[in-house]
């Protein structure tokens, strides 16, 4: 079959998480369009409110210098960012809920600005927004996803994969993301990976690294669900 992206199943973590739940779920955020737009249904709620102004203002970061990349608050960037989902923009049902999720996201950044961590050191850029590649080809499926942080480990010439999470929760073990995003890496770039770590910015000072399977098992355990 000829490589055609615009005909292909693409799939990444959130697609796969959605699937694994629940197919009708994964169906409805994934596939069904409305028929009056075109569009997928998208439905915004204050934790994802939070989740998206957070991400955008850490990530931000990896593109300006070492050495300058804290010189400005972290919390003020962010309240300029949020004004895009204040009120019902961002799923909030009145002030107190809005003011309750816009304190837990000051608190979080102060936290990284008060302990940096890895988000001192040089940041690997993927040149893609969103990086991806054909999981198969044959059966024309691509796997995509955007990851947080790529930190540079310079003695090892490689790479720390970081990923921020927002949530009071912790991942499982079983959870697909980080071997998701060690395979995008390992084929969007030269560098080897050396580790991954979720970051839980709600109660966590610095990353918690992770186990990671090899890019080959995690490869096999895609395309079995990719063909479902």
């Amino acid at each position: 079959m000829a490589r055609d992206k615009y005909s292909a199943v693409w799939i990444s973590h959130s697609s796969i998480n959605d699937f694994l739940q629940c197919p009708r779920a994964y169906f409805l955020k994934n596939i069904y369009k409305d028929r009056s737009t075109g569009n997928k249904i998208q439905i915004i709620t204050p934790s994802l409110s939070l989740g998206s102004t957070i991400h955008e203002v850490i990530e931000s970061l990896s593109t300006i210098p070492t050495d300058t990349r804290f010189n400005n608050s972290l919390v003020l960037k962010f309240d300029q960012i949020w004004e895009n989902y204040s009120g019902k923009k961002g799923g909030f049902k009145d002030l107190a809920e809005e003011h309750k999720y816009k304190e837990r996201g000051k608190t979080m950044l102060r936290r990284v600005m008060d302990h940096p961590g890895p988000l001192s050191n040089l940041a690997v850029k993927i040149k893609e927004n969103l990086p991806y590649f054909w999981l198969s080809e044959e059966e024309n499926i691509i796997l995509c996803g955007k990851i947080d942080w790529l930190e540079y480990l310079k003695g090892e010439d490689s790479i720390h994969i970081i990923d921020f999470k927002t949530s009071k929760k912790e991942e499982t073990n079983e959870s697909l993301q980080l071997p998701i995003y060690h395979l995008l890496v390992a084929r969007c770039q030269k560098r080897p990976v050396s580790k991954a770590s979720y970051w839980y910015l709600d109660f966590s000072d610095t990353p918690k690294e992770q186990f990671l399977p090899d890019v080959l098992t995690t490869e096999s355990k895609l395309l079995e669900i990719g063909r479902k």
